[in-house]
């Protein structure tokens, strides 16, 4: 039987570990890991690394790293302050990472009911334990279903207003770099998601979430793989953002709403 990242009962298999780490990577994760105790002391109640670096696909000068940091108390603006030095640091002194993320929340955040198929299954499913006590301990298992597909990109149609006007505010090659990276991404994972629970499985890796889109949407086939060849290799061509923004995300958020509804609101 297929595995689809799931174990024998139909739950997520938790995907990544700190064993999967190249040792191409292995310098930055151990600079990441003492960084973010002295940066935050205690302050941090644990931190994961999430993506390619602890899926042991990560490609040199190429990937990002990516952590997700989970404090005691909600983040101030000294935290995300920290937060952004943390990053900058890691970047320019690692240069086989192209980028850092940093996600910073509460464990309140993370452990509430109102996110807990969206920010506690992405830290219990998706993400690996680097320093503190593992919160997946107290969050349940999940299974692909369509809750889970809701609750994680059920707000494409709510986002994007803001991605048009980052491509309005965009002018220089980096910039639009940078945005075709990440909305590429996103529109992939909620293209995946959209179909996740009829393929009955998971995946992180984009191009296998391009072509299982494929076999559900067949006529949006070749834009969702197009995107995930440029959510690897991001591109400087406004005309693609301007794709993303104003045919292939309408269509996706239209689409997501009427398989799956809406993404219960948060407050604030």
């Amino acid at each position: 039987m297929e595995h689809r990242g799931l174990d024998a009962y139909g739950y997520f298999e938790r995907e990544g570990s700190l064993g999967r780490v190249q040792d191409e990577f292995k310098g930055v994760v151990a600079a990441a890991r003492a960084r973010t105790g002295e940066a935050y002391g205690r302050r941090l109640h644990s931190a994961y690394l999430y993506g390619s670096v602890p899926r042991g696909t990560a490609r040199p000068g190429r990937s990002d790293l990516d952590l997700l940091l989970v404090l005691h108390h909600e983040p101030s603006e000294e935290d995300r302050d920290t937060a952004e030095v943390l990053a900058r640091g890691l970047d320019e002194d690692f240069p086989e990472v192209d980028g850092v993320g940093i996600l910073l929340h509460d464990k309140v955040a993370v452990l509430s009911e109102a996110e807990r198929f969206d920010l506690g299954w992405f830290l219990a499913c998706l993400c690996t334990p680097l320093l503190g006590a593992d919160l997946a301990e107290h969050l349940p298992r999940y299974r692909p279903d369509s809750l889970l597909a809701r609750e994680t990109n059920g707000d494409l149609a709510d986002l994007l207003p803001a991605w048009r006007a980052r491509v309005r505010e965009a002018s220089t090659p980096q910039e639009y770099r940078k945005l075709s990276r990440h909305f590429s991404r996103h529109l992939v994972r909620t293209a995946f998601t959209l179909v996740m629970p009829r393929w009955g499985g998971w995946t992180s890796d984009l191009g296998e979430s391009a072509e299982i889109f494929a076999m559900y949407y067949p006529e949006r086939a070749a834009q969702l793989e197009a995107a995930a060849r440029v959510a690897l290799d991001p591109v400087a061509d406004p005309e693609v953002l301007r794709d993303y923004v104003e045919d292939l995300g309408p269509w996706l958020a239209d689409e997501y709403t009427a398989r799956h509804g809406t993404k219960t609101p948060r407050r604030g």
